[in-house]
């Protein structure tokens, strides 16, 4: 069985280090026999999050659809900036309309539960967007994703890439997408004991 993986970006900005980033990772997981769909978080067009717009107007239909593709992959692959010490506003606020409540999933959570993920990020400053991994890490604990140890964390990242996007250290290149292939070794293995079962 061929491993499907979902990767999306807490950065919709043209030429983002993040995204950059996530190439490479993406890059490692398809060389591991992964199949990978990206995803612009962005290209939802989410209304930020909130109650009484739940209540009245019932889940977004672009929420439905970012809910659908998260059941429908084996895995999870992000790239998480760090604004403020923190992971995007875009991402939380596309978490939060996908773990809401269903007819047929009443507790929200059931396209997340048990699904490995696997976090890369990159930021100007010296940590790499490290904190953002670990608030982000938080939220899909909370909502019953398994966060793998390996990832990657890139410091001074806007002088990091050359002109194609390729990453100027050889050593982090590998790394980083050793953090794809991680995931796909993670998820087939889960994926094998599932179905023996």
């Amino acid at each position: 069985m061929k491993i499907k993986i979902l990767s999306f970006c807490g950065s919709s900005r043209k030429g983002s280090l993040n995204q950059q980033l996530l190439n490479i990772a993406e890059a490692g997981a398809i060389a591991a026999g992964a199949e990978v769909t990206r995803l612009r978080l962005s290209d939802l067009r989410l209304p930020l999050y909130e109650g009484d717009m739940e209540a009245e107007y019932g889940l977004p239909e672009e929420a439905q659809t970012f809910k659908t593709m998260i059941a429908e992959h084996h895995a999870i692959l992000i790239g998480t900036p760090e604004h403020n010490g923190g992971y995007t506003a875009l991402l939380k606020n596309s978490i939060d309309w996908a773990s809401r409540p269903t007819a047929g999933d009443p507790s929200g959570l059931a396209p997340f539960q048990g699904k490995p993920a696997a976090l890369v990020s990159a930021s100007p400053g010296a940590m790499g967007g490290l904190r953002s991994q670990i608030a982000l890490q938080v939220t899909l604990n909370k909502i019953g994703v398994m966060v793998i140890p390996r990832s990657f964390a890139l410091g001074a990242a806007h002088k990091a890439f050359d002109a194609l996007g390729i990453l100027v250290d050889s050593n982090a290149e590998k790394m980083v997408r050793d953090v794809g292939a991680a995931l796909v070794g993670v998820t087939a293995s889960l994926v094998q004991k599932s179905l023996a079962a």
